[in-house]
């Protein structure tokens, strides 16, 4: 329960600080906070910290805590946290609304290379599901996954239609926390062109990983092949002198 009330406070506060709620880029100290919140210091003092690992807001001693502008100004198209790491839940949208088409669903065996990702063995399958995404029916990804069929027996197409991760929260009350992920640039290809509006001389951005459920379980192996104009990502890093 405690974890769920300072990865709330973090998502609220992440809300309002990117609607612009804080003109003089300010938060409340942690008293007041605690109050609007009606949560305990250590609560808010938590979901701060983790704000500021990422980079989000930073601490001037003796004046207070504050909204990183570069952070604002640089937002990444995709911020993976808190307790469900679907894209759609993730997607930095700026307003624009979310869809997803359903290009290809259905059941295969479970490669060798999928096999050894996702801990299966030789006679086990897994849902291949093959999507196109867009914002405001502007197609920005094509993203194809492998999900092992003994962890969702029931999906179905309207299920992967939309977000299956919430679809697993809601129903197997499990959470997607955890995902390793690549990045790389590579020349779009023919399929890449076609959906995703790309000249043939434009590149296509690749992510590649390895979805966790919250118990450690690898849950999905994601392919996507972004438009190159997505690939914008901000990181934050300490240095220790």
């Amino acid at each position: 329960m405690a974890d769920l009330v300072y990865q709330q406070v973090i998502t609220d506060l992440n809300k309002r600080i990117m609607a612009n709620e804080f003109v003089d880029k300010k938060l409340p100290d942690e008293r007041s906070l605690s109050e609007q919140y009606q949560v305990s210091r250590s609560s808010i003092k938590r979901a701060l910290n983790v704000l500021a690992n990422k980079g989000l807001i930073f601490k001037k001693r003796g004046s207070g805590t504050f909204i990183n502008p570069l952070y604002l100004k640089n937002q990444s198209s995709f911020k993976y946290e808190g307790t469900n790491l679907g894209i759609t839940d993730s997607l930095n949208t700026e307003g624009a609304k979310p869809s997803i088409q359903l290009l290809d669903f259905r059941v295969i065996p479970a490669s060798q290379e999928l096999q050894q990702d996702l801990f299966l063995t030789a006679d086990e399958f897994v849902y291949e599901i093959k999507r196109l995404r867009l914002l405001d029916d502007q197609p920005f990804m094509i993203e194809s996954g492998y999900i092992p069929i003994k962890l969702v027996p029931q999906l179905n197409r309207q299920v992967v239609s939309g977000s299956i991760f919430y679809y697993v929260q809601e129903t197997l009350h499990a959470a997607v926390t955890k995902s390793f992920l690549s990045i790389a640039a590579d020349a779009s290809n023919a399929n890449d062109q076609e959906l995703l509006h790309l000249k043939p001389n434009e590149p296509v951005g690749l992510m590649s990983g390895i979805f966790f459920l919250d118990d450690g379980t690898p849950f999905e192996v994601s392919n996507m092949r972004l438009h190159y104009q997505y690939m914008k990502y901000t990181t934050f890093v300490s240095t220790n002198n």
